[in-house]
């Protein structure tokens, strides 16, 4: 009998993540956060509503995901993070469980007029800005645009300078028009997680499945997002020397997504400025070495805006 019952423990386990995979996947999720210290909330902004997690207190902290993630994405960095921040992750406008407008535009611009609502909903007059890859290029037009609400930029692998798209991805793409990002099976979930890091995470397979999903369901409309940033926001060069606020450039050393050659071009142009390569990562180092991440940027932080 006592050998019996973990069995059957296991058994059951094992029918609730293969056959309530979105139950299941929601349960990891809230395990996760949960550990994080993060809450799940939602603003309104004209025309999109936008999920958030939100945990810790302090100074605030906003953080931004990469095209085709989510807030999630920084679920394990944000746990090394609440203690010293009150930090707020949403899903942008056409991604996560935010809103999808199919007639709406999505290029950086119209993201950052969205993002500017987000704050002023939640009455964010002064905070940290962060954010990954696409996230970071928002994040960085922000920067330029409102400096005088920013106390600290940090970009991690951060798309908007044109060196950063001179990699193998980015010029398959434009000879092909394919991407990790842009799935069509869930055979390719394995393919994007080994192309955005460099050793993949472990995610139960309720949350590959259930990612993987909304992934090919967003498949058009994140194809025409893609190709619609690329022809309508203009790359940061002539932006970057008017951001006023400190700027941790972190970029992972093996990306191969946006080239990590960017990170001194950016850090020549944006004035008070610094770089962190994080060797033996890839495209997401909040993801990969979420610890390392976090360390990084609360001593760079400290030494800056004290």
């Amino acid at each position: 009998m006592a050998v019996l019952l973990p069995i059957a423990l296991i058994l059951a386990l094992l029918a609730f993540e293969f056959l309530a995979t979105s139950r299941a996947a929601r349960l990891w999720l809230a395990l996760e956060r949960r550990h994080a210290g993060l809450r799940l909330r939602e603003a309104r902004i004209p025309g999109f509503t936008m999920p958030y997690l939100e945990g810790g207190r302090g100074e605030v902290l906003l953080l931004l995901h990469g095209f085709a993630g989510d807030k999630d994405n920084f679920t394990r960095v944000a746990r090394f993070l609440t203690g010293h921040f009150r930090v707020i992750a949403p899903d942008l406008p056409g991604f996560g469980d935010a809103t999808r407008d199919a007639a709406a535009p999505y290029h950086i611009g119209a993201q950052v007029e969205r993002l500017h609502a987000f704050a002023a909903q939640l009455k964010l007059t002064s905070f940290h800005l962060g954010g990954n890859s696409m996230g970071g290029f928002i994040a960085a037009q922000y920067a330029a645009a409102h400096p005088a609400q920013l106390r600290s930029l940090w970009l991690l692998d951060a798309a908007g300078c044109a060196i950063a798209y001179d990699t193998d991805f980015i010029s398959g793409y434009l000879q092909t028009g394919k991407l990790p990002m842009l799935m069509n099976s869930p055979a390719e979930f394995d393919a994007l997680l080994a192309a955005v890091t460099l050793r993949p995470p472990w995610l139960p397979p309720s949350l590959r499945r259930t990612l993987a999903r909304r992934a090919i369901a967003d498949c058009e409309l994140h194809r025409r997002i893609f190709r619609e940033i690329g022809t309508e926001s203009p790359t940061l060069e002539a932006v970057y020397p008017s951001i006023t606020a400190p700027t941790l450039i972190v970029w992972g050393s093996e990306d191969r997504i946006l080239s990590p050659s960017a990170a001194p071009r950016m850090q020549a142009l944006i004035p008070s400025s610094e770089t962190v390569l994080m060797a033996k990562t890839g495209h997401l180092p909040m993801v990969e070495h979420p610890r390392q991440a976090a360390r990084d940027y609360l001593r760079f932080v400290s030494r800056h805006t004290a």
